[in-house]
């Protein structure tokens, strides 16, 4: 019974090695994604206070920073392995295609 223990305990080890071993190399195209994605949500919060003064010309363009930084994020996830994530983004960029509109910025 020991041997079969020790097996199942070797190969854990050896799995989660393994695992930590991968997610340790994704780990840098993840952080740039991530930093993307909290420059685009300051963005963001910069196009409302921009709107809330009625600085229209650089809502669009802030706007327009926004999405790059989205895709760059998407970008960035994709090649981490997070395409889970990078879906997730389309819904971010339909809402800022809205607020495009409602900005009239296209």
């Amino acid at each position: 019974m020991l041997p079969s223990g020790l097996a199942k305990t070797a190969f854990a080890g050896a799995f989660s090695l393994l695992a930590l071993t991968s997610s340790a190399l994704a780990l840098p195209a993840c952080l740039e994604a991530q930093r993307k994605v909290d420059e685009a949500n300051a963005l963001r919060f910069q196009a409302r206070q921009e709107a809330r003064l009625g600085n229209h010309d650089r809502v669009c363009d802030t706007l327009d920073e926004v999405g790059d930084r989205y895709d760059d994020a998407r970008d960035a996830f994709e090649r981490c392995g997070e395409g889970v994530v990078a879906i997730d983004l389309r819904s971010e960029l339909r809402g800022l295609r809205i607020a495009k509109k409602i900005n009239r910025c296209d």
